[in-house]
């Protein structure tokens, strides 16, 4: 099994390299756009050649899990903007609001968080911005 992996590993990874270009022959001497340059299916490459036999798409993809609403599983319907231990969570320690694509919040729980994290800063429980 191991054998079979790895004969058929750089066949694997030409053919996951050109299926996202359109239709592009995996033997790298076809008429299609990528033939004239040589070192690989596609000219606008990487430097180093064609991708590491690491896995579909190479080493950057990975499996990102869905993000849930942490207020919508827990059932909370008003933010408190005295609760700073809560709010402290979604402020970036420069003092920006993180945005809901990295935390995961839905949409109506992030405009009600901003509204408190403002109301927060206006009564000096958090900072608007970090001291240097």
């Amino acid at each position: 099994m191991s054998d079979e992996t790895q004969g058929k590993a750089p066949e694997a990874g030409a053919a996951a390299a050109g299926s996202d270009s359109g239709p592009v022959s995996s033997q790298g001497s076809g008429s299609g756009p990528g033939s004239g340059s040589g070192s690989g299916p596609r000219p606008g490459g990487r430097p180093g050649g064609p991708r590491p036999a690491g896995g579909p798409g190479g080493r950057g993809k990975f499996f990102r899990r869905k993000k849930v609403c942490k207020f919508c599983t827990e059932k909370i319907d008003a933010i408190p903007y005295r609760d700073v231990r809560l709010l402290q969570g979604f402020v970036a320690e420069r003092g920006k609001i993180v945005p809901r694509r990295l935390t995961g919040v839905c949409t109506t729980h992030q405009r009600r968080l901003t509204r408190a994290i403002k109301q927060a800063r206006n009564i000096a429980l958090l900072p608007f911005a970090t001291r240097h």
